[in-house]
């Protein structure tokens, strides 16, 4: 299926009703999962957008694991810590603000506390890869979800993306590319096993 933005956009308004409503975007690094998602966000009055990128752990953790040359990849992020923010999301408590980290794509680092979602927010769009695995810490995602959408963009327009967005935060194109066909394309394989789980497809 192919929606249009605006049919996307009613979809995602029929989700943001009075009880806290979780929408969840995945896809493979590059699809344009980001974009999506505050476009939608800035369509749907109220809405918060969590990204799951927030929970990359720190660089220096990814270095004294000796997983720094896969960033990126799923046992590189603090899954546990994701399904416990989404577990105190979808159940608000009154007067009571849960905080969620971004990832500063300019510093390579993820930044604690940095999105307030009061608890009278209706909808909660998070986005990432790997929202829609089914094995090991990430298994209790979409559970957490009420719905979910997988982007599958052209590959090769993924891939061109994926190469000028690291060349834009300052990788030479030469390593950016080398970036992009040793560690982000080898992610992109794995996000792709997991697209029959979601509940819309969108090819645009």
């Amino acid at each position: 299926m192919d929606p249009s933005f605006d049919a996307l956009v009613a979809r995602a308004r029929r989700l943001s009703v009075p009880g806290r409503r979780l929408l969840g975007i995945a896809g493979a690094p590059g699809a344009g999962k980001s974009t999506l998602a505050e476009r939608i966000v800035a369509a749907v009055p109220g809405s918060v957008l969590v990204p799951m990128d927030g929970f990359h752990l720190a660089q220096a953790e990814l270095e004294r694991l000796g997983r720094a040359g896969r960033k990126g990849a799923p046992d590189t992020f603090d899954a546990a810590g994701y399904v416990a923010l989404l577990r105190r999301l979808r159940e608000p408590v009154a007067d009571e603000v849960v905080y969620a980290p971004l990832f500063r794509r300019e510093w390579e680092e993820p930044l604690a506390g940095a999105v307030p979602v009061p608890p009278d927010v209706p909808l909660v769009v998070t986005e990432g890869n790997y929202l829609l695995l089914d094995t090991g810490p990430w298994a209790p995602v979409q559970d957490l979800l009420d719905e979910t959408w997988f982007l599958a963009p052209d590959p090769a327009t993924r891939v061109r993306r994926l190469v000028e967005r690291h060349v834009r935060y300052g990788r030479p194109r030469a390593e950016a590319e080398r970036w992009v066909a040793e560690s982000d394309e080898v992610n992109a394989r794995v996000v792709e096993g997991s697209r029959a789980r979601a509940d819309l497809l969108v090819r645009g």
